[in-house]
């Protein structure tokens, strides 16, 4: 079976090489016409590790702009096309209408083609896009991926968890997939449910996340105001050692950043709200993150009794990659600016894209460590 991927991103092109790996024929399309020239010349400038390792080693798999040949010579189509967020939270779907579209405008016989959505909707979306479909014979799943920045081929390998919605003859096909990229010792959770319940599981799950990186912020603060500031690793390692609780993303730390956990929060805020629930949790979590920055402020100008300039060790939302979408660090150093302090980073990876008065040498003072 030939597997169609559109939309070859920084995750697309993770998910389509490791398919690739796992011995099915790969076509995958992208609009970026540079982009696939590079890509059939095995070439990628992404950070994400192991992309290249993939590429270079990949023999069955083939780029394109055009997404109709994609269509055209696959039978099943995961596509993975950017969603970016509405003012109210809510996502920007029309990239896959446009998909969708493409589909309905093909002109060939789908009956039996499967598209599978992959990157993140709004619960409900996916009805609509198979409402449009249905005609044609044309099955749609929703199969989100829950990966991280920096990280993305080690956890599509690794997966706790697979959410599969839609119902269709393709089923078994994705969940053979997944256990096929799997490595040898993982074995993920599959969950087959609806597509609109699967999509509010995307967020849901993500919501809860940035839900227990705030509480444990907000534990840190409290432990901090009241002179047991070091202690906080320990009592937060204590409290994750409840099977209940468990110890991921329960560290003291700048809060939830980047291109993922703010928008699904916002977005599980938007949703209810739509169904006539006002989603407090979500709210609440996220005015606390950004009033975290402000807590972060104070605590490291009056920490640094010589008013020496800070440092960062990066600006990024996170170490050791290139994006600074909603970064917390950034958001802090921008914070020290403004109080009249010299900032240095260390890392100098998005050194066009931030305030020009940060200095990207290495400190030749004393400076004060930002060190979370």
């Amino acid at each position: 079976m030939k597997i169609g991927l559109i939309g070859a991103g920084r995750l697309g092109i993770c998910l389509a090489l490791l398919i690739e790996q796992a011995g099915y024929e790969v076509l995958a399309s992208d609009v970026r016409k540079d982009y696939v020239t590079a890509l059939q010349n095995k070439e990628t400038t992404t950070t994400e590790p192991d992309v290249d390792k993939y590429l270079s080693s990949a023999t069955k798999i083939e780029f394109t702009t055009n997404n109709f040949r994609v269509i055209e010579e696959c039978d099943l189509i995961f596509t993975l096309v950017a969603t970016p967020s509405l003012d109210d939270g809510s996502y920007n779907v029309s990239a896959v209408h446009q998909v969708v579209r493409d589909f309905m405008e093909s002109g060939y016989d789908l009956k039996g083609k499967s598209l599978i959505v992959g990157c993140t909707t709004n619960p409900g979306d996916c009805d609509k896009f198979q409402e449009s479909l249905a005609e044609y014979g044309v099955d749609v799943y929703y199969n989100p991926e829950f990966i991280a920045q920096g990280s993305i081929i080690k956890d599509l390998q690794t997966a706790d968890m697979v959410l599969v919605g839609g119902k269709g003859h393709h089923v078994s096909v994705i969940e053979d997939i997944y256990h096929k990229i799997q490595l040898g010792y993982a074995i993920p959770s599959i969950h087959f449910m609806s597509t609109r319940a699967a999509e509010l599981t995307k967020i849901a799950v993500n919501c809860f996340l940035t839900t227990k990186i705030s509480y444990a912020n907000q534990v840190g603060q409290i432990m901090i105001k009241d002179g047991m500031e070091d202690e906080v690793g320990t009592v937060l390692k204590a409290i994750g050692s409840d099977s209940r609780i468990g110890n991921k993303y329960l560290g003291y730390g700048f809060g939830f950043g980047g291109p993922c956990f703010p928008r699904d929060n916002r977005a599980f805020a938007a949703y209810a709200h739509g169904v006539g629930v006002y989603a407090a949790i979500g709210e609440t979590t996220d005015n606390f993150n950004n009033e975290h920055t402000e807590f972060l402020r104070d605590y490291y100008s009056n920490k640094n009794k010589g008013e020496l300039p800070f440092c960062f060790k990066y600006l990024t939302y996170k170490p050791g990659i290139d994006i600074l979408t909603e970064s917390r660090p950034y958001d802090l150093a921008l914070a020290l600016l403004e109080e009249g302090y010299a900032v240095y980073c260390l890392d100098d990876t998005v050194k066009e894209q931030v305030d020009e008065r940060i200095i990207f040498d290495s400190p030749t003072e004393d400076v004060f460590w930002i060190d979370l």
